[in-house]
């Protein structure tokens, strides 16, 4: 299969190409790539983004103010909304405005625009940092004080689920794991940053389970649960088959860094009170880091996910092994002058 083509189901159905596909987070790491991919396939591509990019059909907006953007949306097929808080370190108050009410903002545009399909980006955070291994998509959601990122993921699925439930707009949601790949912030220039810093910090060890899903993979995903009518009303995690500890799949990050060995560790509960300091005194100062408590217990899981409802029903298969998608990544961070 190349870029140009739909990827194939489970019977080997592959969806129909979506005439129109309109994009939230249009300029961000996933809302990029799934502009190209949909645009390869011959979908006409518009989306909405905190930037305008009009090369792209990118107009400038946020979920909090849909007014502004919701007619660039009039008529599309496929609504996808990548947009969201995607931080550990933001304020309660930022997520509910964005990653909750912007969601039910997006589900009324949407709607508003005929569109056939409305997909939402959650993420497995959606179920916490405390699970067993082999968390699948009937696992409870997070609920609490702790991994607020997580707590507005879920928040959002209930929010999409009662729309879907309501008859108002068909829907599926998306749970990706740990995306990385060419024009990652989040999990490659980020911790390569605090690399060269020697600020990168794994607690216990790290032996917390990272779940890797390369971005081609993951769009594969994407665009069978958004065409299949499989994906209609459903959940899916789309991950990575092949697990990995933190301390392994950071350790490339340090050796790029020219640093020998693996990240520096220390014992949870001591990395929760010296990541609790650091960040509160970063909320004074008002300087934005993801050095937070609730990355501790991201980096803290002690299982991985199973894809096994996302092979059943829409057929998808991680393709990209973790050798291909480091080199890859290893690639494109020299290619932008990172390395």
């Amino acid at each position: 299969m190349t870029i140009s083509e739909m990827p194939k189901g489970s019977q080997g159905q592959s969806p129909a190409v979506p005439k129109s596909v309109f994009i939230t987070g249009a300029n961000g790491f996933i809302g990029r790539c799934l502009m190209a991919r949909y645009r390869a396939v011959g979908a006409e591509v518009r989306g909405m983004d905190l930037m305008a990019d009009p090369e792209r059909n990118v107009i400038a907006g946020d979920l909090t103010r849909p007014s502004e953007w919701a007619k660039h949306a009039e008529g599309c097929e496929l609504f996808i909304n990548t947009a969201a808080v995607v931080s550990f370190a933001a304020e309660w108050q930022t997520y509910r405005d964005i990653s909750v009410q912007g969601v039910r903002n997006a589900l009324d545009v949407a709607i508003a625009a005929k569109a056939k399909r409305f997909l939402q980006y959650s993420s497995v955070a959606a179920m916490g940092y405390d699970f067993s291994d082999g968390a699948d998509e009937t696992c409870p959601t997070v609920v609490g004080e702790q991994l607020r990122y997580g707590v507005t993921k879920a928040a959002s699925e209930h929010l999409v689920l009662a729309a879907h439930a309501a008859g108002e707009i068909d829907c599926t949601i998306v749970r990706p794991g740990d995306v990385y790949g060419p024009g990652s912030r989040a999990w490659l220039i980020e911790p390569l940053k605090m690399a060269r810093a020697g600020q990168l910090l794994l607690p216990n060890g790290g032996q917390g389970c990272f779940a890797p899903v390369f971005i081609d993979d993951l769009l594969d995903g994407t665009m069978l649960a958004a065409g299949l009518p499989e994906g209609i009303g459903q959940i899916f995690i789309l991950s990575g088959d092949e697990a990995i500890s933190c301390r392994d799949f950071f350790s490339h990050h340090w050796q790029w860094a020219g640093r020998k060995g693996a990240p520096k560790s220390i014992p949870l509960k001591l990395a929760l009170a010296l990541t609790t300091t650091i960040w509160n005194i970063n909320r004074k100062l008002g300087r934005a880091a993801e050095v937070t408590p609730d990355t501790m217990l991201w980096f803290s899981r002690k299982g991985n996910y199973c894809i096994d409802k996302a092979r059943t029903k829409l057929g998808y298969e991680p393709k990209v092994k973790l050798d291909e998608g480091f080199k890859r990544s290893e690639q494109w961070l020299k290619e932008i002058g990172e390395l």
